[in-house]
């Protein structure tokens, strides 16, 4: 199972976000998440402050370029395995920084990987 970072947590049902918390939880991943408010999503807490996260395997975007800009280093810094952007996140200049730093990344939806098995 992969640890996931869901960033750009929403408390609304019909956010792809909270879908995703949802549907990674369905699947048995372990999942944390950072939003603007705290609250809960199915069993997982989303967090308002950035916390230090061991072993995180995927961070999943959930947050436009411009507002991306600063979780840049946080996401650097918790040293992922790759970064999913899903639609409307796609950032060049991010996915520069990534590579850089040895992080995979792949312009993917997170419910479709899930659903199909390629997560």
């Amino acid at each position: 199972m992969r640890k996931t970072l869901v960033l750009g947590a929403s408390l609304n049902e019909e956010r792809y976000s909270n879908q995703a918390i949802r549907m990674l939880r369905e699947y048995g991943h372990p999942v944390e998440a950072h939003g603007l408010r705290a609250g809960k999503v199915a069993d997982v807490e989303i967090q308002t402050e950035l916390k230090q996260y061991p072993d995180i395997d995927t961070v999943s975007l959930y947050l436009n370029p411009q507002r991306q800009e600063a979780f840049y280093e946080y996401i650097i810094q918790l040293k992922p395995k790759r970064v999913i952007f899903n639609p409307g996140t796609e950032n060049p200049e991010l996915y520069k920084k990534l590579i850089r730093h040895n992080i995979g990344y792949e312009e993917a939806c997170t419910l479709v990987l899930l659903r199909t098995n390629q997560f």
